[in-house]
Order: structure tokens, then sequence, then C-alpha cells
């Protein structure tokens, strides 16, 4: 792996100077770099970033001096594990100047045993000249390769390991983690692992302590993993800071929701609500973006340095958020207008309401008799969708399927659906979807309460609905709807359904009995802006 007169010369340097002396060699053999430091430690250069494709190290190896003859430090070895190289080998020094023990170590791909490296040593100069190098790290890039996608048929740029770091055990942390994968898989993301870290107060910077950061890069390269998502929002610098440092894509929790938002969003409405909400969490984060955003740009016949590509592209994003935002203007205004409509025809209107994915497209589906896109994933539902349910007595209702709510709904979804959200104000009544199945859906129920608080509606008459009740015991499902004053449903099975159509009525039209009636449904255009005109 180095020819022995290499290693004399640098271990002869090194006794000479009484300072650790490094080099940088790359795959021809050449040296690249040439790094002296102090009699404990070398400093290492800015390395650039690495060579693309899943299981590629850096295409380096690092080789310095030992002047007390030691093992490789731990220093070294999160060196190793940060820069990716093909290996890191330390040489002793004697105290006449020659080689002495050489120890070595490399990456591993993943193992059963989970471990990150593998340590050799001590050799000697004379055993390492036979290893034949280039043979040597083409195997070991192959294994890198070969674990990335052993058992994953998940195209590149799609495999991510959730990140999550809490300051307390007070975090229901399985929950939480079980939502982001969630949210993972609802975007099209193949999650290939979970890392977790305690701290009592997040890094300023990485937000991960260095060593899990460091361990984090390591697990990243071993699995081929292209993105990092992390469950906490990031600043714009920690989000720079650890893209900086992995290479990888970072998504926070935020940009999770908004991508899903936007890979939902079909109507011309929906789609104007997420490019808004995309935008402003995306303008101050264009402080963070690359100095090459920086470079001036002058107009003709402009004195000075004119505008950079960074206040330009500013510029531009404050201008279309102007512009968005009276679009959505109109949009509110059109909304007011019909409804406006509907008051006047006297129509009752039942808005359905939860957490996201609590069965509410299901059971608007199931009353109806109708076609809502109703899917096992997250904000399947975006745009309000509106359905006619005849009562008896010639008594009908509107019955709207809502977007989905999530705990720490994002401010800039909030204010960009706004207008959306607004349909709810009109409603006699709110059918608050839960998902009893749900081990967290009592924290799911305080979510949507809080963001009902939040948009002043939570004086709104309001049912208690408890879904999927043929996914838990009869008996546990009896209790918890007499603990929580609500009706159980299983939303696919229609004759569940009954008692809870029985007490709308009464709620709505002050009926005291409850008897066996006929209940009709009748599908309407599925626009909401064409259901009663």
């Amino acid at each position: 792996m180095a020819p022995q007169h290499f290693l004399r010369a640098l271990t002869e340097l090194s006794h000479e100077i009484e300072r650790q002396v490094g080099v940088l060699v790359d795959r021809k053999g050449e040296v690249t770099s040439v790094i002296v430091g102090d009699a404990h430690q070398i400093v290492i250069p800015a390395q650039g970033r690495i060579r693309e494709a899943h299981g590629r190290l850096r295409g380096l190896r690092l080789i310095h001096t030992h002047l007390q003859n030691e093992p490789l430090s731990k220093d070294d070895l999160n060196d190793l594990s940060h820069l990716r190289f093909d290996f890191m080998m330390a040489v002793g020094v004697t105290e006449d100047g020659f080689p002495g023990h050489i120890y070595y170590a490399y990456l591993l791909p993943e193992n059963a045993a989970g471990d990150l490296w593998k340590t050799e040593g001590p050799h000697t100069a004379a055993e390492l000249e036979k290893d034949d190098f280039q043979f040597w790290i083409r195997t070991l890039e192959d294994e890198f390769a070969r674990a990335a996608t052993l058992g994953s048929e998940v195209a590149d740029g799609n495999r991510a390991i959730l990140v999550g770091v809490y300051p307390s055990k007070k975090f229901d942390i399985d929950a939480r983690m079980g939502e982001l994968e969630e949210l993972a898989n609802s975007a099209g993301l193949y999650v290939m692992g979970r890392v977790i870290q305690r701290r009592p107060k997040p890094d300023h910077r990485f937000l991960l302590g260095q060593g899990k950061l460091e361990d984090l890069i390591l697990r990243s390269m071993q699995q081929g993993v292209d993105i990092l998502v992390f469950d906490s929002d990031l600043s714009p610098g920690q989000s720079r800071n650890i893209a900086d440092v992995t290479e990888l894509k970072i998504l926070d929790r935020t940009q999770l929701i908004l991508d899903i938002f936007a890979q939902r969003a079909h109507s011309r409405d929906g789609k104007l609500q997420v490019e808004l909400a995309q935008l402003k969490y995306m303008l101050p984060r264009l402080n963070r973006m690359n100095k090459a955003m920086s470079r001036l740009t002058g107009g003709i016949g402009g004195r000075g340095p004119g505008e950079t590509k960074l206040e330009i592209n500013r510029r531009r994003a404050r201008e279309r958020i102007s512009r968005l935002e009276k679009q959505l203007k109109q949009v509110k205004t059109r909304r007011q207008v019909r409804r406006s409509k509907r008051k006047n025809h006297n129509v009752p209107i039942i808005s359905a309401v939860g957490y996201t994915n609590a069965g509410k497209s299901t059971l608007v589906n199931t009353l109806t008799h109708s076609e809502v896109v109703a899917e096992n994933r997250m904000f399947s539902t975006l745009d309000p969708v509106s359905r006619r349910l005849r009562f008896p007595e010639e008594r009908e209702v509107i019955l709207t399927d809502t977007v989905g709510f999530i705990r720490d709904l994002p401010p800039e979804l909030k204010a960009a659906f706004e207008a959306t959200l607004e349909e709810l104000e009109d409603a006699n009544l709110l059918l608050q979807v839960v998902d009893i199945s749900d081990s967290s859906f009592t924290k799911q129920i305080e979510a949507v309460d809080g963001i009902l608080r939040e948009l002043e509606l939570h004086q709104l008459p309001r049912l208690l609905i408890l879904n999927k009740i043929d996914k838990i015991p009869k008996e546990e499902a009896e209790n918890l709807c007499r603990t929580h004053d609500a009706i159980g449903v299983s939303a696919l099975d229609r004759e569940t359904l009954r008692p809870l159509l029985e007490v709308i009525e009464m709620r709505l039209w002050n009926h005291n009995r409850s008897v066996d009636r006929g209940y009709e449904t009748q599908v309407e255009d599925a626009d909401t802006d064409t259901v009663i005109e």
C-alpha cells in the first residue's frame, strides 16, 4: 500500500522537524498534498465534494506519522469517516527516525455487527508493500455499491434516512418518527433507516452533535442514501451547514410537507396556494445560497456595481409572492360569493375535519356513494370537495371534505391555505374524524383542537367520530366512545354509519327521536364551486 523507501523518507522528515507529517495520495500513486502539523496532530485541508455515485470513496488515502509510535487516534478515525478516505494510515517513528509500527483503517459497508470501520495493525513496512492496493480498493468499493442496493429496487435519488433530535424522553419519539416516515413515504421516498439523538440543547450549527453527525455520514454512504429528512425545522444556516458537510440533499419537516402538497395540488387554486407557501419558506433561505449567486450584475449605462444575482432572486421572489397574494385575494372573494349563495338556499353545511389520513375522504365517499380520492397516505386531499347528502322529508346537506391537519402545521401553509380553510367558517357542523387505531390518536385530537382554536373555529358545533373501530376490540371501542363522548364508525362499512346519520339529523333539525329511517345520497358536481348555484 506504500513503498518502504517512501515511508522511510516520511518518517525521517518527521523525526528531523519533530512534527507529524502527512501526505494525501491519489489512486495513481501521486502525492496531491503534503501536510505538516505539530507534535500531536495534523490539520487536513478542505477536500471539496466527493465523487458522485453510490459506494464511492474519495479516491485519496492519507498516510501520516505518529511520533510516539502509537496507533490510530479517535480523531484519525473520525477524519476517515467524515472525509471518506480510501484508508487512513499512521506510521510510527522510531528513535532513529525509521518506520515503526504501522496501523491503518478503512470504512466498511453496512454489516450485521454495525461496525463503521475496521482497523489493522501493527504491521511492518515490508508486510504492506506486498499488498495490491488497486485490487483491494476496487473490491472494497464494489462491496459498498452492492450493500447500498441490496434488498432495494428503489431508484437513485429516493433513498432517505430520517433524523430526529429531541431534548428529553418526554417526547413520544416513536410516534413522531412514525409520522415522519409516513410523510416520507407519501412524498415517494424510500426510508433506509432512522437516526435519533437526545440532546438537552440542539447544536446551533448542525442540530446533531459532531459524533452523531459523523456516524450519520457513514451510515448514509453504507446505505446509498441521497436525502436526509429532519423531524425538526432547520434554520437556513443549519440546512446549509449540514448539506456542506454531508454532501447530501437536506429536507426538514416543513419542506417535506410542502413537497407533498406540491405533488397533490391539482386545481388552480391549490397550485397557487402551494407555490405561495413554498416561496415564503424559501425567501429567507436565499440569503444562505451559494456564494456564486452573489456575482455582480450591472445594467447598460448603470453606475456602480448594480444588483447582485442574490438581490435579483430575492426581488423576483417578493414580486411573485405579491402577485400570488393578489390572486388568492380574488380566490377568497369568489369563495365568499359562493358561500353567500349557499346561505341563501338555507342548505346546512357539514365539514369533515381531522388529522391527515384519519379517513375523512373515505367517510364522505361511503355516505354519498361518491368517488372522492381516498388513499392510505397523508394529504391525499388538498382541495375542498363537496357532495350533497339527502335526508328524509326532503332535507339535504352539503358535505365537504377538507385538507387534513397535522401537528405543528407550517405557518407558511396555514397562511397560504387561509382561503380554503375559510370554507369551514360557514359550517353548521364539523365532523372531527379520528383514526382510533393510531396509538397517538389522543395527541392528534389535541393537535386538531389547537389548529381549530388558532383558526377561531373552535366555537363551531362539533361531533367527534372515532373511525376504524373494526381494527380494535369491540369493548375497547365502546369504552373509548363513552370516554370521549364520540360516535364509533368504520368508514368502509355503511351499516356502522346509521347512528351517525341519526345524530346529524338531530343536531341540525332538533329531532329527539331515534328511529330506523331511510337516507338517500345524491352525488353532485365534485367541484365545491358548483354544488349549489
